[in-house]
């Protein structure tokens, strides 16, 4: 098992990918193809980012990749909120999504936080 397959975060992150993944998937019968593209981009860039940097040798560059899926979270809501905007997806999908993300770029902030924190 890898470093980043135990921790909470990828674990939550990667299920979050696969609902992402699947409003990707139906935006793509919209002929959205450009923007599903970009969600699934984003949301893996959360995952991969944990995942890359978790192989780090240090905590201060784990802790950059942490803040490079920080990041991606963020890209995943606008475009959701666009989504929802253009009537692909539902504001209940849209609120679920945001909970989600929400509590991911918290979890993100957490685990930065404690690997930047000196440690006795």
């Amino acid at each position: 098992m890898f470093r980043f397959e135990k921790l909470d975060v990828w674990q939550k992150s990667i299920e979050l990918s696969d609902k992402l993944f699947g409003i990707a998937d139906r935006t793509d019968m919209k002929h959205c193809y450009r923007f599903s593209e970009q969600l699934r981009a984003a949301a893996m860039s959360i995952t991969n980012n944990i995942a890359e940097g978790s192989a780090s040798n240090s905590d201060k560059d784990f802790a950059q990749f942490l803040n490079i899926a920080r990041r991606s979270v963020f890209e995943c809501v606008n475009i959701l909120i666009l989504f929802e905007r253009r009537e692909y997806i539902t504001l209940d999908e849209l609120d679920s999504m945001k909970l989600e993300l929400s509590s991911i770029s918290k979890m993100l902030t957490n685990l930065r936080k404690s690997l930047l924190t000196p440690k006795p």
